[in-house]
């Protein structure tokens, strides 16, 4: 149902009935390594290119979400997925792969909670029993598109951000027990400007700021409603910009833990990351893994995930144009067996 101008209130309360995140060997040595249900010691995954690695994680994530909720892919009634490669490719044929009545999306790395928006507003309608969500990246075909190929050795700026090799999913269901979707905010598209790729916290934090104050204000409530209301992927200097952003629209974000998932899966003192992470599998694995693993153990009640996407490609960088972004958010809470 509408809520307000922008959001989604889900009264029928859209059980997370399973999840699954896959990872690649770096993330491996990061802080949230334990929060992962498989970490891979190879990029490649056995594969002979990047992008059939990527697949393969989707894959993986997928099938485990399926699995983990009970059911087999025959019960899913349709599958909600993206990535960052042109056409959706990973997406696309992971899809082939699944054989699930399928919707690909791009919101680039914003896309972990545009596909659960859309998946939790199928269930919530009735529209769908069951509905797999996902998003996946992988570090060496995301910087071969975007920037240089990881193998150049090229130098980068303090303000770049390290793309996250991996993978999450989640089943979205009417019924069982588990984790609820209460409420999802669709962001708007805003472009300050901004024409560095290597910069893209910096780019894409107004229309996080955009999205919260949205969100707020179609529910009328204020941040401290939630216990934790988390960003991705601004990393340090989208972050940093976004409390400058909060404290001129006069926003109480001090009311509530506020943290980025570009800057929790990486170790800062240990791994070289400059600003932090990015990729539409970072904030896909740190809500699926970290954040809802929080939940369960009952440290958190709720949260809203507010994932930020970059919608440039490298033809519009080319050209010269300036970077658009989006944020959409998802609120998530305790819930109860039914």
């Amino acid at each position: 149902m509408l809520q307000g101008h922008q959001s989604w209130i889900f009264e029928n309360k859209p059980i997370i009935k399973g999840t699954a995140t896959v990872v690649g060997p770096f993330e491996g040595q990061g802080p949230l390594a334990g929060d992962f249900d498989i970490v891979h010691g190879d990029l490649m995954l056995g594969q002979d290119s990047w992008e059939k690695a990527e697949k393969t994680l989707l894959e993986e994530a997928s099938k485990l979400a399926i699995e983990n909720a009970g059911m087999t892919s025959g019960q899913v009634n349709f599958y909600v997925g993206g990535d960052l490669m042109n056409q959706i490719i990973s997406s696309s044929f992971a899809a082939r792969t699944l054989a699930i009545p399928y919707l690909g999306v791009f919101g680039a790395c914003s896309t972990s909670m545009e596909s659960l928006a859309i998946a939790a507003n199928f269930v919530n309608s009735r529209s769908a029993k069951n509905v797999l969500a996902s998003a996946c990246s992988h570090n060496a075909s995301v910087e071969k598109q975007f920037r240089y190929p990881t193998e150049y050795g090229s130098q980068k700026p303090p303000t770049a951000q390290y793309t996250v090799t991996g993978a999450g999913a989640s089943v979205i269901s009417q019924d069982g027990e588990g984790l609820t979707v209460t409420s999802a905010t669709i962001g708007r598209v805003i472009d300050m400007g901004l024409t560095d790729p290597f910069n893209m916290g910096a780019a894409m934090a107004p229309a996080a700021v955009d999205t919260i104050q949205a969100h707020l204000r179609d529910f009328r409530i204020e941040p401290g409603y939630y216990d934790l209301i988390v960003t991705g992927d601004l990393s340090k200097i989208g972050y940093e910009l976004a409390w400058d952003l909060f404290e001129k629209h006069k926003i109480p974000m001090k009311q509530t833990e506020y943290y980025d998932c570009g800057m929790m899966i990486y170790d800062y003192e240990k791994q070289k990351v400059q600003a932090g992470a990015s990729g539409c599998g970072c904030s896909a694995v740190v809500t699926y893994g970290h954040l809802l693993n929080r939940m369960r153990r009952g440290e958190l009640k709720r949260i809203l995930v507010v994932a930020t996407g970059a919608l440039l490609s490298p033809l519009s960088f080319q050209q010269g144009e300036s970077i658009p972004c989006i944020a959409h958010a998802v609120s998530i809470e305790s819930g109860e067996k039914r």
